[in-house]
């Protein structure tokens, strides 16, 4: 039975730490980047896309394929760097719990 209580404790504490956790994602800014720096995004660590920055030597009226290309790999690097911070805020947060092998909380 006290292994049962020290189970319900430590689910609850984990409980906490997630919404924390998830509070932190919301407000924690990522930046992804292409093309060397010329357009630069900022997400949430959640993965909301939030700003667009782009260099005015892109504007180019008949290049628009280029910079449409390098938003989205820009907005791609910073889900990848987003989802990178939300699987070590995890890692932390699992940290010490008898988890069966294989099994993900997010």
């Amino acid at each position: 039975m006290k292994d049962l209580m020290g189970l319900m404790k430590q689910a609850q504490a984990m409980q906490e730490k997630m919404a924390n956790a998830q509070a932190e994602l919301d407000a924690l800014e990522v930046e992804g980047t292409a093309g060397g720096g010329v357009v630069t995004v900022t997400m949430s660590g959640k993965g909301t896309l939030k700003s667009v920055r782009i260099d005015r030597s892109l504007m180019v009226p008949d290049e628009t394929e280029i910079l449409e290309d390098l938003i989205v790999a820009a907005a791609n690097d910073g889900r990848v760097k987003a989802e990178r911070v939300l699987q070590e805020r995890m890692a932390e947060i699992t940290k010490g719990l008898p988890l069966p092998p294989g099994m993900k909380l997010f």
